[in-house]
């Protein structure tokens, strides 16, 4: 658990950002989770029983990785993999779930529903539940089902009721709405379990705090390989929760440079893209104060990215808060980069990363030849591509 000074105030405040924006209906099962959530992570029992499925069901700690090819490649710093795409379900999203299912247990709780955007978080959720025996349903953009569908399929394999969602843009956004909705109805039944650093307090905190075990591994195995921290740590932001999870270790480093690397679509300027830090503003969404892409009526604007996982409007409120203390610097990868580092990696060295996590690749591949020989980076590989490489070969099909 984090204990930084850019940790937040406990409440789910970081800085003007966070808080619970919630309509009358929800005030008090949110303030249920958040009161459960704090008697669970000061009990000795359920950390221990986290810490222990982590170990023997998850196969944690995972592997840190000195991609030798890679760093030749790019003729520059040592670049370091942290390889949650080892993790059982392919991604780090298992960290945060079976946090969230045992909570859902320990509270009672019957079944557990969230929203998913490229299936990872689906598919761990869905994992997490049947492990520890409740029932799961996952809400996802109908555009997202026909992108991601090996995920789809594993979910309902897994036992999940899959809800495809097809109002508004149909992607990760209106996932959210989607479950929040069914929620709001049947919280007696059910525990929301989001699957990023966003929403109202606690989960902001929650997520991050399941999620620091990849920044806590990730620093003393770095420390064990070079005798020293990281120059940079790098990886990919869309609500922000790997990132997040990456960073917790080294807020306090001030040596350490951070890097969040948002999607930039098909430019910045084009209107289509996923780029929050770069380009949103202040409002509220899903129950948090944060940085939104609002079109011109206040309302969230669409978003593209080429990696479903990272196509929100909105980002952590901590990630803001962090950006506006300058303690974390947010850089953007476009759809063709993101290409481009998938491709690089995949024939370099044998592995095929998320395009989520290939956003981090790309800027991480810049930042080693910036650095040169001297340096080391470590880059958080958040997730594994087999989900990706249908579409992958569709669009360079096409192009």
């Amino acid at each position: 658990m984090t204990t930084s000074t850019f940790g937040g105030d406990g409440q789910g405040n970081f800085g003007n950002y966070g808080g619970s924006h919630l309509p009358p209906h929800l005030v008090e099962p949110m303030a249920e989770v958040a009161a459960a959530y704090e008697q669970a992570r000061q009990d000795p029992t359920f950390m221990a029983e986290y810490q222990d499925v982590l170990k023997r069901y998850v196969g944690r700690p995972s592997m840190l990785y000195l991609a030798e090819r890679l760093t030749a490649h790019c003729g520059g710093a040592r670049i370091y993999l942290k390889r949650e795409d080892l993790n059982h379900t392919g991604s780090h999203k298992i960290n945060h779930c079976l946090g969230e299912v045992l909570l859902a247990r320990r509270m009672g709780k019957k079944k557990v529903i969230a929203e998913t955007g490229a299936g990872s978080h689906g598919v761990a959720l869905a994992t997490a539940a049947t492990f520890l025996g409740l029932e799961c349903e996952i809400h996802m953009g109908a555009v997202d089902v026909e992108k991601q569908h090996p995920n789809v399929v594993r979910m309902q394999m897994l036992g999940a009721t899959v809800v495809s969602v097809t109002e508004g843009e149909a992607t990760l956004k209106e996932a959210v709405d989607s479950a929040f909705t069914v929620y709001a109805n049947h919280a007696d039944e059910y525990l929301f379990c989001i699957g990023s650093v966003v929403g109202p307090h606690p989960y902001p905190t929650m997520v991050r705090d399941f999620q620091s075990v990849i920044g806590r591994e990730a620093r003393a195995q770095f420390l064990e390989a070079e005798g020293r921290l990281p120059h940079a740590a790098v990886a990919c932001v869309g609500g922000g929760s790997n990132s997040m999870g990456l960073f917790s270790a080294f807020l306090d480093d001030a040596d350490v440079q951070l890097h969040g690397v948002e999607p930039a679509g098909e430019g910045v300027e084009s209107g289509r893209h996923a780029a929050t830090m770069t380009k949103g503003t202040t409002g509220v969404l899903h129950g948090m104060a944060t940085r939104v892409l609002q079109a011109h009526d206040g309302e969230p604007a669409p978003v593209h990215s080429i990696a479903s996982g990272l196509d929100y409007p909105g980002v952590g409120p901590q990630h803001v808060f962090l950006c506006e203390q300058g303690r974390v610097n947010y850089a953007y990868a476009d759809d063709q980069e993101t290409l481009d580092a998938f491709t690089t990696l995949t024939r370099l060295e044998g592995i095929i990363p998320a395009l989520e996590s290939a956003h981090a690749v790309a800027h991480g591949m810049k930042l080693a030849r910036e650095l040169g020989p001297d340096a080391a980076i470590l880059v958080n590989l958040s997730g594994r591509g087999d989900k990706d490489v249908d579409y992958v070969a569709e669009v360079l099909g096409r192009r």
